[in-house]
């Protein structure tokens, strides 16, 4: 049998539609089952992100920690207290009310926060590459676990109608049993 005959086969006993007709998840799916090759999650063993994604993601990662909230608490403690303390002579490069830290901070965050997105947005695709890979490992486990019952349950019916045959000889040989003992006693 042809891979397509088969593959048309495959798809019309156990998704009731022909090869043709399935998208093409479901495509690969059968086409995976018939060759017989393992699934393979696709893009997700390789980093193939750039320099300024990879970087992205570092600054995302350290931007979202404890270490980061620790040290810039600690960052901003020494830059307050420094100005406060040495106001009276003259090295505070930033009295209070701290414009210049305001202007740090909002600078700050304005670069951080588009770092961060970019970051979640590649992660979101990401994580959709895993969902769909996941969808294809659990249709294809789905389906073989299908075609396996119906193997089961052809083994069976053969059982079946084999022990059906066998009763049918010893009911023959009982009858005839019966009716010899029949004549016997007359």
């Amino acid at each position: 049998m042809s891979d397509a005959a088969a593959r048309d086969e495959l798809a019309r006993g156990l998704l009731n539609c022909g090869y043709e007709d399935l998208n093409p998840v479901q495509k690969s799916v059968i086409d995976l089952i018939v060759t017989e090759t393992p699934s393979r999650a696709p893009g997700l063993t390789r980093d193939e992100r750039r320099f300024g994604e990879r970087l992205a993601d570092r600054v995302a990662a350290f931007g979202g920690s404890w270490a980061f909230i620790v040290g810039f608490g600690v960052a901003l403690l020494l830059w307050m207290g420094w100005n406060v303390a040495t106001r009276s002579q003259h090295l505070a490069f930033d009295p209070y009310p701290f414009i210049f830290l305001n202007l740090v901070l909002s600078t700050l965050a304005a670069l951080q926060a588009p770092v961060i997105m970019m970051s979640q947005n590649r992660q979101s695709v990401t994580d959709r590459k895993a969902a769909e890979y996941d969808y294809v490992v659990n249709l294809r486990a789905e389906l073989e676990i299908l075609r396996l019952h119906d193997k089961l349950d052809a083994l069976r019916g053969e059982e079946l109608v084999t022990l059906l045959i066998e009763q049918g000889d010893r009911i023959e040989r009982l009858s005839r049993e019966v009716a010899a003992l029949s004549d016997a006693r007359r």
